[in-house]
């Protein structure tokens, strides 16, 4: 990753393509992140997300980035909340941008009723996708590249990816101690959006859809983004992006898009 801040330094240095030398740098972690960001950069009403690279030229070669949990498979919190009957664990990145504050939060809720990782990673192995994800992301799959971006963690992951035939994922980590969760670790910030940016400097045109708070960032980056069963509370403070309830109504929209 230095090398690649190096290199569009020196392409900067030389005059070369600077605007996607410019996008390059700032898609990397060394990138220093604009003032107003607070962690998660969710603001009201429009798109105050301030993006990481200017669009591309028009390109027909197509790229999908789906948020997987609440679009392909139930929100995990949510069912280790009904599984355990702690409800302060029903709370997700739809209720709460910040999303330091929810983990931190989680974190304490595990620890006050001693569950470890094993205790959750038996209540996700009994997760399904939800109706039709799976045969909506099969459909997807067989006309275009489709990259899961997800605010989860690998160690929850891998049950729900194996029922999807092994999607890519690109997640974060849990740091654990014994079994029990010590800690969090972000693979990048905003790593969505990040992701998102450098499909764009590979010149792909990028169509994303999310659910949550977390996923407005990324839906801002993107050439196209849509919202897919939003609660009302996020498709109200960002209007500008269309939502849909159902899979045919998602699969349409993305295939308008790749024309």
């Amino acid at each position: 990753m230095v090398l690649l801040a190096r290199w569009a330094e020196c392409l900067l240095a030389d005059g070369l393509d600077c605007d996607r030398a410019k996008g390059l740098k700032s898609a990397l972690p060394e990138f220093k992140l604009p003032d107003t960001f607070n962690g998660t950069h969710f603001q009201p009403a429009t798109c105050h997300h301030q993006r990481v690279l200017k669009d591309s030229p028009a390109v027909k070669q197509s790229i999908v980035t789906l948020d997987m949990e609440g679009v392909l498979t139930p929100e995990i919190w949510i069912t280790v909340a009904e599984r355990t009957g702690i409800k302060e664990l029903r709370r997700t990145t739809r209720d709460e941008p910040d999303y330091d504050k929810l983990m931190r939060g989680r974190l304490a809720i595990l620890d006050q009723h001693g569950l470890k990782l094993s205790d959750l990673q038996e209540v996700i192995a009994t997760l399904r996708p939800l109706e039709g994800g799976k045969e909506f992301l099969d459909a997807l799959r067989a006309r275009v590249q489709v990259i899961i971006l997800s605010d989860t963690f690998e160690q929850f992951a891998t049950p729900l990816l194996r029922q999807l035939a092994w999607p890519t994922l690109l997640c974060h980590r849990l740091v654990v101690e014994k079994d029990r969760i010590v800690d969090y670790k972000l693979r990048v910030p905003e790593q969505k959006q990040r992701a998102v940016a450098a499909f764009k400097l590979l010149n792909y045109h990028v169509i994303s859809a999310g659910d949550s708070f977390n996923d407005t960032a990324m839906l801002c980056e993107a050439h196209v983004g849509f919202l897919f069963r939003a609660p009302a509370n996020v498709k109200q403070q960002f209007p500008q992006f269309p939502a849909v309830e159902a899979y045919a109504e998602l699969m349409k929209l993305i295939e308008t898009a790749m024309t």
